[in-house]
């Protein structure tokens, strides 16, 4: 099967590409309600997210400062939405 890669849209600030890279990773979501970004709080999307990062970093960025940017960006959000009470965040 042919496998076409799709470049992934322009992003105005490092931070917003790393935000990007974690939702297509599935590292972090959105909530739905409120739309605070939430750490999904799964390895897996978290190192895929690390692999894009280092493999296809935006231009004029190096691999490494790539991944510092994901990494800072899952430094600074939670696993809840602080806006949300805490028995709905448990059926999401």
């Amino acid at each position: 099967m042919l496998m076409t890669s799709e470049r992934r849209p322009t992003t105005r600030t490092l931070r917003g590409w790393a935000i990007h890279v974690l939702q297509e990773a599935g590292a972090i979501r959105e909530c739905e309600e409120h739309g605070w970004m939430q750490d999904r709080a799964d390895p897996h999307a978290r190192e895929q997210a690390f692999e894009i990062a280092r493999r296809d970093p935006p231009a004029d960025v190096s691999p490494e400062a790539a991944a510092a940017a994901v990494r800072d960006v899952l430094n600074s959000i939670g696993d809840t939405c602080p806006e949300c009470p805490p028995d709905e965040e448990d059926r999401r």
